[in-house]
């Protein structure tokens, strides 16, 4: 393993080589993304197709853990694109050998795993470097710390297909998993300075973006780490998905009236039967903060809609590439010392003009 030395004099685990476990949508503009930054890069998924690849690519079982092990002991990190469940597994193995860990999870047990494993950790433990926990948080934190005194933070993120059709006007474009997980979890919010759980699906709002009429409901893991962070800071603090109107009340009949709640595998693989990707999508990210300026009430927001890329002459969904962008520029910024070596990553403490000024964080400018 290489190290730098750091003007300090402390050595600084290089970050040259890294693997990208999971080559779907995500995982291999990921990966894309990580070499057009000149990284080294091996892509890891169990039917890995090397033909037409830019970079080293392996065929193995990721719950293999000795498989996993020989892979991981050759790299300076690893970034997960798995299914959220696996992510548990990758962890001890990245800790073990003693590299980096950065993943997309939004799951709140994963990450308290990995949370107490960065307590031990020779490399940086950074999970839920996303979208949503991710790239929203990092957009909160920076309006927050514009105000003397912060009354609310409202993040809220919808990944919906351009074109909509059909009641629910939706499309499954992300992890049905990951989605069916969001809309039946608890979710942790700060209401009027109490930090505690509500139920995920509720406190339905309409939200509009350019005259285009939205509908927000909360949903789980939005927000990573960042009630513990703002807690007695910012009295309000929430996190809701965007939807186009009628999708709340559809999705509350099929969990909860028709009972599909209580079989989640069997609620994703029905909705994206219902509901297939599609290549047009737009993502929408809506922040505002309010609080005191100078003695003054004053409110700040961030509101952008992000269309399809062509990256590496091919066309990348909204949703691929503000997910993997995120956490690229993350592994960027760590690289270039602008982030702990070690230790614990909170998505909040990442400056958002700092990731905007990396090569991959600079789309999010376009």
């Amino acid at each position: 393993m290489q190290y730098y030395i750091d003007c300090d004099g402390r050595g600084r685990q290089a970050v040259k080589s890294i693997a990208v476990l999971g080559l779907g949508k995500v995982g291999r503009l990921a990966a894309q993304l990580l070499v057009d930054s000149g990284f080294d890069v091996i892509g890891v998924d169990s039917s890995a197709d090397p033909n037409g690849s830019s970079h080293e690519v392996a065929a193995i079982d990721v719950k293999d853990a000795k498989a996993l092990g020989e892979i991981l002991g050759g790299v300076d990190a690893v970034l997960s694109c798995l299914p959220y469940h696996l992510n548990i597994d990758v962890s001890n193995v990245a800790h073990a050998k003693g590299i980096h860990y950065f993943d997309l999870t939004e799951d709140v047990p994963t990450t308290n795993h990995v949370r107490e494993l960065a307590k031990t950790s020779k490399g940086l433990m950074a999970p839920q470097c996303g979208l949503a926990p991710g790239f929203v948080g990092i957009v909160g934190a920076d309006l927050i710390a514009k105000f003397d005194e912060c009354r609310s933070c409202r993040m809220r993120v919808g990944a919906l297909p351009q074109h909509p059709t059909g009641l629910m006007g939706y499309a499954f474009n992300w992890s049905p998993e990951g989605v069916v997980n969001e809309y039946l979890n608890d979710c942790e919010v700060i209401e009027s300075g109490e930090r505690k759980m509500v139920s995920a699906m509720e406190w339905r709002e309409k939200i509009f973006i350019e005259g285009l009429e939205l509908e927000a409901f909360t949903t789980s893991g939005g927000l990573g780490t960042m009630c513990e962070t703002y807690l007695g800071k910012v009295k309000n603090l929430d996190y809701k998905t965007m939807r186009y109107p009628g999708h709340f009340d559809l999705m509350n009949f099929f969990f909860h009236e028709l009972l599909m709640r209580q079989d989640r595998e069997a609620a994703g693989k029905i909705l994206v039967n219902a509901k297939p990707p599609v290549e047009e999508d737009i993502v929408y990210v809506h922040v505002a903060a309010e609080g005191m300026i100078d003695g003054k009430l004053s409110r700040k927001e961030f509101v952008n809609g992000y269309k399809p890329l062509v990256i590496a002459g091919e066309s990348r969904t909204a949703i691929a590439w503000t997910t993997a962008g995120s956490v690229v520029s993350v592994i960027e910024l760590v690289r270039e010392g602008k982030l702990p070596a070690n230790g614990f990553l909170k998505q909040e403490d990442i400056p958002l003009d700092a990731l905007l000024s990396t090569r991959t964080g600079s789309f999010y400018t376009l």
